[in-house]
C-alpha cells in the first residue's frame, strides 16, 4: 500500500551507503517516476543531471572550490566531508528547475512540481532500496559553473543515493491533528 510505503521514506545518508552500484536501468527507472509529478499547465519543470563514475570527482572539485571560494571562513572539515559525500554515492542527481518561458505561473508552483517529482523518486528508490537524501548546500546557486545550465534553469539541490546494509529508524511525526483546521460551519 502507498501509505506504508510513504511512512517508510526515510534519508538516508552518504556515510550509511555501501559500495554496490546503481545501475543505470534502476536510475532510469527513479527518473521515469519523477516524470509523472503534477505538474500545472503541464510545463514539466523538472530537470536532473546524472553524475556518476569519474564524473563525481570532477563534482567535489567543483563543490569544494564553490564552497571555498563563495563561504565566509570556510573549514577545512567541510571540505573534506563535501568531498566525502559524493564519494561515498552510487549516484547524485542534480535537481533542476527550469522556468517557464512565458512566466505562465508562479515560479514557486515549478518548484513545487519539481519538489514533487524529487518525492516520487525519492518513494520509489525506498521500494527499491535504495537510501537518497536532498541536500541543499549554500553554493548551490553557482553550479551554472559546473552543469552549463540554460536560460531560466537554476539548480535547486542534489539526491545522493546509494545502497545500505541494515534496517533504518522508524520514522516518528507530530499528529497530523495539531497541524489541521476543520472548517465546517
Amino acid at each position: 500500500m502507498i501509505y506504508d510505503l510513504i511512512k517508510k521514506r526515510r534519508a538516508v545518508f552518504p556515510v550509511q551507503y555501501n559500495d554496490r552500484p546503481i545501475s543505470d536501468n534502476d536510475i532510469q527507472t527513479i527518473l521515469e517516476s519523477a516524470n509523472w509529478a503534477p505538474t500545472h499547465k503541464r510545463t514539466e519543470p523538472w530537470r536532473f543531471k546524472v553524475v556518476k563514475e569519474k564524473a563525481k570527482t570532477r563534482l567535489s572539485e567543483f563543490m569544494s572550490e564553490a564552497y571555498l571560494k563563495y563561504t565566509p571562513d570556510p573549514k577545512k572539515l567541510k571540505v573534506k566531508k563535501i568531498k566525502e559525500k559524493v564519494h561515498q554515492s552510487a549516484a547524485i542527481i542534480a535537481i533542476c528547475m527550469q522556468r517557464d518561458p512565458e512566466e505562465r505561473l508562479p515560479e514557486w508552483e515549478e518548484i513545487a512540481a519539481t519538489a514533487m517529482a524529487v518525492q516520487n523518486m525519492w518513494l520509489v528508490c525506498t521500494e527499491m532500496g535504495i537510501g537518497c537524501y536532498w541536500s541543499s548546500p549554500s553554493f548551490i546557486k553557482y553550479m551554472d559553473g559546473f552543469f552549463h545550465l540554460k536560460g531560466g534553469e537554476r539548480c535547486l539541490g542534489f539526491l545522493y543515493m546509494g545502497y545500505f546494509d541494515g534496517p533504518l529508524e522508524e520514522g516518528h511525526r507530530g499528529s497530523y491533528s495539531n497541524k489541521v483546521s476543520w472548517m465546517i460551519d
